[in-house]
C-alpha cells in the first residue's frame, strides 16, 4: 500500500527542513485565507487575494508542498494563502498545517472571501462576520422534478424523512456538521469594524435598485453577523436559499441566521478542527469574513438562469475591497498588540 500523499509531501516539508539546518520555525501572527485570485497577484482585476497582496505590501513568498499558490508575506507576520475553491482549500490547509517547517500555535486566521447574499438580509458589498459554519454537502438529494409535489426542494438530511425533517437515528453525515466560531472574537472583530464605510459604486447601487420590494437588498453594503452555509455546488434561486435558510436553522437548533452561501469554509472548517485535535492551531483563533458579490435569488419576477450566469460580475470588486477594508483593521490591531495577543486572544 502506497503511503498518503499528504503524508508524503510533509515528510518532504520536514526533511527540507532538516537539510538547511534551521532551526528558527515561521511563525505567523495572522493568516489571510483566500480561496482564488481571477488572473495576475497585482495590477488588474481583483480575486480574493490582490488588495491583500497590493495594500499589505505582502511581497516574499515561500513554497508550500502540494498548495498551487505560493504563500505570500511580510515582514509584518502577515501571511496570504490562495487555498483554491470548493473541497480543495481544507486539502491545501492540511498541507500547511502540517508543513514541519511552521509553528501555527498562536496564528490568527482570518478566511475572507467573497460570497453570494440572501437578499432579505443583507446588501451586495456587504461583510458578514461569520458566527457559525454550517456543512450543506452532507446530504440526501433528488431531484426536484421526482420529489413529492408538496415538497419545496428535493434536499433532505440523512436519516429523515422529508426536507423539513432534522436528521434521524441514522443520520451518517461527517461530524461535526457546525463550526461555532469563537464568540468573543468575532463579537471583538464586528466592534472593531461594524461602523466603518463600504466602498459603493453607481453600477452596483443600479443593480442593487432592481431588487424592488426587498429593502435590505436594496441598502448600501453595511456590516453585519450572521452564519455561512458552505456547499461544493454553487446553487442559486429561491427554493435553495429556503433551504439554506431552513438548514441553518435545523443544524442549529434555531439559534442561527443563514446570510452568506460559499463554497468552502465547511471544507476549511473541518480542516481547522482536524488540525486543532492535532494541536498544530488554535481553532479559536479563527475568523471568518464573507463580502457580498451577488444574491442567492434573482431579483422578483426575474430568471434564476440569468440571474445565476451575470449577477455575480457586478459586485465581485466591490466584495473584494470589502473583504481588505474590513479585515485589514482587524490584522493591523492584532499586529499592534502582538505582545498581548500573541498569548491572550482579543475579547478574552
Amino acid at each position: 500500500m502506497k503511503p498518503p500523499r499528504l503524508l508524503i509531501l510533509s515528510l518532504s516539508a520536514f526533511c527540507a527542513l532538516a537539510a538547511t539546518g534551521r532551526a528558527e520555525l515561521i511563525k505567523p501572527k495572522v493568516m489571510i485565507l483566500t480561496t482564488f485570485e481571477a488572473g495576475a497577484d497585482t495590477g488588474d482585476a481583483p480575486g480574493e487575494l490582490q488588495y491583500w497582496v497590493e495594500r499589505e505590501h505582502l511581497t516574499k513568498s515561500i513554497e508550500i508542498p502540494g498548495v498551487a499558490h505560493p504563500i505570500l508575506y511580510n515582514d509584518s507576520g502577515v501571511y496570504a494563502m490562495v487555498t483554491g475553491t470548493c473541497n480543495r482549500s481544507g486539502l491545501a490547509l492540511m498541507a500547511l498545517g502540517l508543513d514541519a517547517r511552521f509553528d501555527l500555535k498562536q496564528t490568527y486566521w482570518l478566511t475572507a472571501g467573497i460570497a453570494g447574499v440572501d437578499a432579505d438580509k443583507a446588501s451586495v458589498g456587504s461583510a458578514a462576520w461569520v458566527q457559525r459554519i454550517v456543512d450543506g454537502d452532507n446530504v440526501h438529494e433528488i431531484d426536484g422534478h421526482d420529489a413529492p409535489a408538496d415538497w419545496p426542494y428535493g434536499i433532505f438530511a440523512y436519516g429523515s424523512t422529508g426536507p423539513l425533517d432534522p436528521p434521524g437515528q441514522h443520520d451518517w453525515s461527517q461530524k461535526p456538521m457546525v463550526f461555532e466560531l469563537n464568540p468573543k472574537l468575532v463579537a471583538w472583530a464586528f466592534a472593531l469594524t461594524k461602523d466603518i464605510a463600504l466602498l459603493d459604486t453607481p453600477e452596483v447601487e443600479k443593480f442593487r435598485e432592481t431588487y424592488t420590494g426587498q429593502p435590505v437588498a436594496q441598502k448600501p453594503p453595511f456590516v453585519l453577523l450572521g452564519d455561512t452555509l458552505g456547499t461544493a455546488r454553487y446553487w442559486h434561486g429561491p427554493a435553495l436559499t429556503a433551504w439554506a435558510n431552513n438548514w441553518v436553522k435545523m443544524y442549529t437548533q434555531g439559534k442561527g441566521n443563514f446570510v452568506m452561501t460559499q463554497c468552502e469554509d465547511q471544507s476549511i472548517g473541518y480542516a481547522m478542527y482536524m488540525l486543532g485535535k492535532a494541536g498544530r492551531v488554535d481553532p479559536l483563533r479563527h475568523l471568518v469574513l464573507r463580502t457580498a458579490s451577488n444574491y442567492s435569488t434573482p431579483p422578483r419576477g426575474a430568471s434564476v438562469v440569468e440571474s445565476v450566469l451575470s449577477g455575480e460580475s457586478t459586485g465581485t470588486a466591490v466584495a473584494a475591497d470589502s473583504c481588505w477594508r474590513i479585515g485589514a483593521p482587524v490584522v493591523h490591531e492584532i499586529l499592534k498588540h502582538w505582545d498581548r495577543y500573541a498569548t491572550t486572544r482579543p475579547g478574552e
